[in-house]
């Protein structure tokens, strides 16, 4: 009988791997996670707000020859959706009909999504199994962003496997463009204001 414990994030430390990290030194720290707490399988709610703050991410697919395949998805923050503790789901925007992520799915369900937060310089790898629906057009309503100029006819339900959040190291600092212009038109109405004020003062000053 085997004495092997099943963990959660087996579906990325595999024998190989762990093999790996035993002859490069690394295997003890990780034996140490997997026995405390490890890796998760069900989204929290500190997580879901991370997910559903995003507006760029990757999705991992391969086909059934194992060839990977990396795709950006993007949209409005809210275009992901967290359905309930194991299930993700986004309105699959058109684009430019290779289907490359559909094919390899229909093969070969296993995928990952990689969402990553530069201004906070934060990561977190998602494992699961994703599914393209093209027959929910009440679900595909509620998934399309209000207001946002894309064409949707399917939709895709991701279901959580393991997710782990990364280390911040090497993830450079970047801020998305609308934060950027609000931190302008901020600081511009601030100088207006010292503008007008060192205008009122020196108009008191003149009447003195």
């Amino acid at each position: 009988m085997s004495n092997h414990v099943k963990h959660v994030s087996d579906v990325a430390f595999t024998p190989a791997v762990k093999a790996l990290q035993g002859r490069m030194g690394s295997r003890s720290a990780y034996t140490r996670m997997e026995n405390g707490a490890g890796w998760q399988s069900a989204i929290t709610t500190e997580l879901k707000s991370f997910i559903e703050a995003q507006v760029s991410i990757f999705l991992a697919t391969a086909n059934a020859e194992g060839q990977p395949y990396v795709q950006h998805r993007g949209g409005p923050a809210g275009f992901l959706r967290v359905l309930d503790e194991h299930t993700i789901a986004f309105a699959d925007f058109a684009g430019n009909k290779q289907f490359i992520s559909q094919g390899n799915l229909s093969e070969n369900a296993k995928a990952q999504l990689f969402l990553i937060d530069y201004a906070q310089q934060q990561r977190v790898k998602i494992w699961g199994e994703a599914t393209v629906i093209d027959n929910d057009p009440a679900l595909l309503s509620t998934l399309m962003p209000t207001g946002y100029r894309a064409r949707a006819d399917r939709l895709m339900i991701f279901k959580v496997t393991a997710w782990d959040a990364n280390c911040h190291q090497h993830i450079p600092i970047r801020y998305e463009a609308a934060y950027v212009n609000v931190e302008i038109e901020r600081r511009d109405q601030r100088i207006r204001q010292l503008e007008n004020d060192i205008r009122q003062l020196r108009s008191n000053q003149n009447h003195l």
